[in-house]
């Protein structure tokens, strides 16, 4: 039995060594009819004429460039119609290699899911796979062979727009996330229900100086390999078939020329066999940077660093055949960029067939599958963050009368679906996205009557509807207000340097709260916001985010109790904006705070706690999980050896729900300094009323492993903490153990 299993199993690594070397061959020997114009044309990518992710590019030669052979890639092309109609273009050129169709399809295609950072807060991989799967279903369905997602940059500063397409400050669960997306975009890649994953931005973006878009991002390199490059690694062990480079310089180069990055390190050590995508136009930005003095010079520099394929700048188009002319730039770097392509496109399967991924009646299927707006709003349930929760106001009674729903975001739709959400034409958004007030109307019925007022707009000072919001809330035994950002407050160029709630919805909140009527707040945003009167003096609070398109019938379902609220929260939320950059595992210092009135002489503000009002990894729930029962298996191990921790997780309140435990670390000694406490581990737990779990998690060398100062990722000799909780500052067990040689 045994020779049986052994010869199948040789016959399955010889079947699909043989299919790779097949495409291999495929490649090489379509190489070697390749003119070198035919060759940059792979590397060149266009925006079609549907709506741009960038500066708007006009080019009246397209369709004559894509039957010349001079285009690889297009993106914003949405729809089997237009697809197709661009491939056939493609299948007129003389070799007839078809093209890519890339998309930004970041948290959903025509089933918009809650934005990445909203996804993140469920601490749920499985959920946060099924959304990506779900939209690689629809997109693949409507000809998109790639999206660019998921976004791995690790953000400490919510000023920067762009944590809503992240996954928040931790490496750990950022890294436990990208893992997750990939996987579920890509599932079985060339399957027709998937797509390339494209894993954005290499590398560093988010700490972006200042949170403003597009700056600078000045770092050690051991910083980058600890905290900024383990999500990246991650993707790559998922089998990210793409990666895209990002705009800013990196300790004065700009990325997307960036050798170090981009061959040492992705194609080098990390051996990544897929190719590199520049992001819009960044390679002919390396002008602007003032690195090169012009996109010849740009394009010399971004072939040779490891930019294989050039979005919208034309760097590539017109001048890399005069650099390989000229000597410059070796025949040779760009075979091996083509040859990456290429490899992708047979992986597809487009040479067999270039409309694999446009079928209309597929198209209208999938973009209409019901299921899919369920799975939607149980993921956008499984988002909702509970805040606060005084003398349990939450969840509410279906028995309530009156109900009086108001702020500027009751009746929205379209706002719902956040940045980066894909706008597909002809699409009525008042139809296809569940308002608030829709999602309400639907979970109370006839039984309870709905009141609403505006009060106010989102941002503006004007107070006019102030009178009529108050009149509502004095009729009603409840009041739930909606307040907080725009859908595009928070995106790419969205960085804002006062992350307060805009406008006059403070002040609403405070005149509504004078009723003296029981007061519900939904803070819909996609960042951490700053609401200090709010979160001291309302007595219950949700973090709404942007959840898409049941954003509504979510929402309800965690107000009434449908669903117990178990979020946590991925990013630490600041008492103001002089606390930024703020994150949960920061050094201790020479001179730490002994506590939060200490100021003199220690690291402190003399004007503000150093604590946030919210830390890394909160979030309540409506019942109550008791921790106990601490054991490790042992307290000292060496770094061949393993310790088990086990402890009880009871639910000891009146509902069922889900908990989110994690597990932290401490180094107290160490060559380079240690964070102050390190995400390690964390498993989301569901328990029934009065149920007990034991819990388990593995301490390996992996979880005590860092860099030093050589770049060495290895384990030293240190006595660590074991802290076990509810968030990073609510702590339920501890213990000790030693590393030993």
């Amino acid at each position: 039995m045994k020779k049986i299993v052994t010869t199948i199993l040789l016959l399955v690594f010889f079947i699909a060594f043989s299919q790779q070397k097949t495409i291999d061959q495929k490649v090489d020997a379509l190489l070697k009819q390749m003119t070198i114009e035919e060759k940059i044309g792979q590397l060149n990518q266009y925006t079609g004429n549907n709506q741009a992710t960038g500066p708007i590019t006009i080019n009246p030669n397209k369709e004559a460039e894509i039957k010349g052979g001079l285009i690889g890639s297009m993106l914003n092309v949405i729809g089997t119609k237009y697809t197709r109609q661009y491939q056939d273009l493609a299948m007129q050129s003389r070799l007839k290699i078809p093209l890519l169709f890339g998309q930004d399809v970041i948290h959903g295609f025509k089933t918009t899911f809650p934005i990445p950072l909203a996804e993140a807060a469920s601490w749920d991989m499985e959920a946060i796979g099924l959304s990506a799967r779900i939209a690689a279903t629809e997109a693949s369905a409507s000809g998109i062979h790639w999206t660019f997602a998921p976004m791995v940059d690790i953000t400490r500063d919510p000023r920067w727009g762009r944590v809503m397409e992240g996954a928040g400050e931790d490496t750990y669960l950022g890294s436990k996330i990208a893992f997750a997306r990939v996987k579920g975009f890509q599932a079985n890649l060339g399957d027709v229900n998937s797509v390339m994953a494209c894993v954005k931005h290499f590398v560093g973006y988010g700490a972006a100086v200042g949170g403003r878009d597009y700056n600078s991002v000045d770092m050690s390199e051991r910083m980058l390999w600890e905290t900024y490059l383990p999500p990246f690694k991650a993707a790559l062990d998922a089998g990210a078939a793409t990666f895209m480079n990002s705009f800013n310089d990196l300790n004065g180069v700009p990325a997307t020329g960036n050798k170090y990055l981009q061959r040492d390190i992705l194609k080098g050590k990390w051996n990544f066999q897929g190719f590199v995508v520049s992001d819009w136009g960044s390679i002919g930005e390396m002008v602007t940077h003032g690195n090169v003095k012009d996109n010849k010079e740009a394009a010399l520099l971004a072939i040779t660093a490891g930019s294989d394929m050039d979005m919208e700048s034309n760097a590539y188009r017109y001048n890399l055949a005069n650099l390989v002319q000229e000597g410059k730039v070796s025949i040779s770097l760009i075979d091996d960029a083509v040859k990456r392509i290429l490899r992708k496109k047979f992986e597809l399967g487009l040479f067999d067939d270039p409309y694999k991924y446009s079928n209309s009646k597929r198209e209208e299927k999938e973009l209409n599958n019901p299921s899919h707006h369920k799975i939607a709003r149980d993921v956008a349930a499984k988002c909702v963050v509970l805040l606060k929760n005084e003398n349990n106001l939450l969840p509410l009674s279906k028995a309530i009368k009156k109900i009086a729903f108001i702020g500027p975001l009751v009746k929205e739709h379209k706002q719902n679906m956040g940045f980066w959400a894909v706008e597909l034409p002809g699409l009525d958004y008042d139809k296809h996205v569940v308002s608030q007030w829709d999602g309400l109307q639907n979970k109370v019925g006839k039984n309870t009557q709905l009141l609403y007022a505006k009060g106010c707009e989102i941002d503006g000072v004007n107070k006019d509807g102030f009178a009529e919001a108050v009149a509502v809330a004095n009729q009603a035994d409840i009041v739930i207000l909606s307040i907080g950002e725009r859908g595009d407050m928070s995106g790419e160029a969205k960085s804002r340097s006062n992350i307060h709630i805009p406008g006059v919805q403070e002040e609403l909140v405070k005149a509504i709260q004078a009723t003296g009527k029981p007061v519900v707040v939904l803070i819909n945003a996609g960042r951490p916001l700053i609401f200090n009167d709010i979160a001291d003096s309302v007595p219950a609070i949700l973090y709404t985010w942007w959840l898409g398109t049941e954003a509504g019938n979510a929402i309800a379902d965690v107000l009434f109790g449908d669903v117990n609220p178990s979020a946590k929260l991925p990013m630490t939320f600041p008492r103001e904006e002089g606390q930024l950059p703020i994150y949960y595992n920061h050094f201790s210092t020479g001179r730490p705070a002994p506590n939060e009135m200490a100021t003199n002489y220690v690291s402190a503000y003399i004007d503000l706690k150093n604590s946030p009002r919210f830390p890394f990894g909160y979030g309540l729930s409506y019942t109550a999980f008791d921790y106990s029962n601490l054991k490790l298996s042992k307290n000292k191990m060496s770094n061949s050896d393993t310790i088990e921790v086990s402890f009880n997780l009871t639910n000891q309140g009146k509902v069922a729900g889900d908990e989110v435990v994690q597990l932290y670390l401490r180094d107290k000694v160490g060559s380079v300094v240690r964070p102050i406490i390190e995400l390690k581990d964390f498993q989301k737990i569901h328990l029934n009323v009065g149920e007990t779990k034991v819990v388990k998690f593995v301490i390996d060398n992996q979880k005590l492993s860092f860099y030093n100062q050589q770049l060495e990722y290895k384990s030293e000799p240190s006595d660590f903490d074991l802290m076990i909780g509810s968030s990073s500052a609510d702590i339920r067990l501890r213990d000790k153990f030693e590393l030993v040689n």
